[in-house]
């Protein structure tokens, strides 16, 4: 039994794994490449120094992670694939958790540096987009905001909300859904208070996350029960399956009509690896999860995509400084690099029955942006 350990380090750029190891990362590399030395070119290392280092891996594992082939050619064994696929996916399930220790680490550094750091807490959805917006808010020359985020489902965020554990809640509801809607259900409960008001993110893509090449040819809620592919869901609370049942609602569907419905992942990234092993055929998430495993996305729904806060917070300078990032051609730019993202209107406020259809409250005014 091989004992985990883990350590930390300081550095201006975020990588493409929350954590890395070079075993992981080498393996990784000899997969895509499919060769030591083109594996030693990606990584930027010598091709003595990767050889070696896999040698030496394999020697401390007592397993062959590696088929040496003819000249310069390479695979996984067995037994080097499975470590690889294993250890993704459960960084894929664990990353919203292991994020929120980064958080939580870069809080506390933020504050030794400068301890006059605006700070804002969020919790907020598993989206992509939120860790993004944490590192740019906490880099922005003008506008430096240190976001405390906690990544959590919907119904948690606006619990926490709503019971005075955070000054932010993001979550997000689908664009078409009514006043009957488990949207409605869900959420109204959870915002009741005519004085909280909504910071508008833009509209974020909900779709069906399939193998590269979509080959079952899903197009559908109705694809998916009809071809009886194997499918994974996401837990209850988040707000993706809340989004799952109005669109099941529509396409007058049953849980039982859907293989694989109460197979859960944590995440959109957990339900993408999911898809990239094989272990599914089929998700609901979003195109940034698709993209980042080389799957294909296939849109199905539009939803609000929201920033829930107190209205009498909106002075607050760290929040108007917060509004004022959302508003840069920068942030959008970057937000929309991410796919699957439309930011017309980022950084806009409004009050709760501007967005939801199905809220009834005091007449609406017109879009505050103070």
């Amino acid at each position: 039994m091989h004992r985990i350990q883990l350590h930390y380090s300081l550095q201006d750029s975020a990588s493409s794994h929350i954590i890395q190891h070079p075993l992981l990362d080498m393996l990784q590399a000899v997969a895509d490449q499919g060769s030591i030395s083109g594996a030693a070119r990606v990584l930027g290392l010598s091709y003595r120094h990767v050889w070696g280092a896999l040698k030496k891996w394999e020697a401390q594992l007592g397993r062959a992670v590696i088929l040496w082939g003819k000249g310069h050619s390479a695979q996984l064994s067995p037994f080097g694939l499975r470590l690889l696929l294993t250890e993704r996916q459960a960084q894929a399930r664990l990353a919203p958790h292991i994020e929120a220790v980064q958080a939580e680490l870069e809080r506390t550094y933020a504050l030794g540096y400068d301890e006059h750091t605006p700070i804002l807490s969020l919790h907020a959805s598993y989206d992509s987009a939120y860790s993004l917006l944490r590192q740019f808010a906490g880099a922005h020359p003008q506008h430096a905001v240190h976001l405390d985020l906690t990544p959590c489902v919907s119904v948690d965020a606006l619990r926490a909300l709503h019971e005075g554990r955070t000054t932010l809640a993001g979550f997000h509801v689908l664009q078409a859904a009514g006043k009957h809607s488990m949207a409605a259900h869900i959420y109204k409960p959870l915002l009741h208070l005519q004085h909280y008001r909504f910071i508008r993110l833009g509209l974020r893509a909900q779709g069906l996350i399939v193998a590269a090449g979509n080959p079952h040819q899903l197009h559908s809620l109705q694809d998916v029960a009809r071809q009886q592919v194997r499918f994974v869901n996401r837990p209850l609370g988040t707000g993706t399956r809340v989004v799952l049942a109005d669109l099941m609602a529509q396409a007058q569907l049953q849980p039982g009509d859907i293989l694989g419905f109460d197979d859960e992942e944590p995440s959109h990234n957990a339900v993408a690896q999911a898809v990239a092993q094989g272990q599914a055929d089929v998700g609901l998430g979003i195109a940034s999860a698709a993209q980042a495993k080389g799957l294909d996305f296939i849109p199905l729904c539009q939803e609000h995509d929201l920033l829930v806060c107190h209205a009498t917070l909106l002075q607050h300078p760290a929040l108007q400084a917060l509004c004022t990032l959302l508003r840069t051609p920068a942030w959008q730019n970057r937000l929309h690099s991410q796919g699957g993202h439309d930011s017309t209107g980022c950084g806009d406020i409004y009050t709760l029955d501007q967005c939801l259809p199905w809220w009834t409250c005091a007449p609406a005014t017109t879009a505050a942006n103070t």
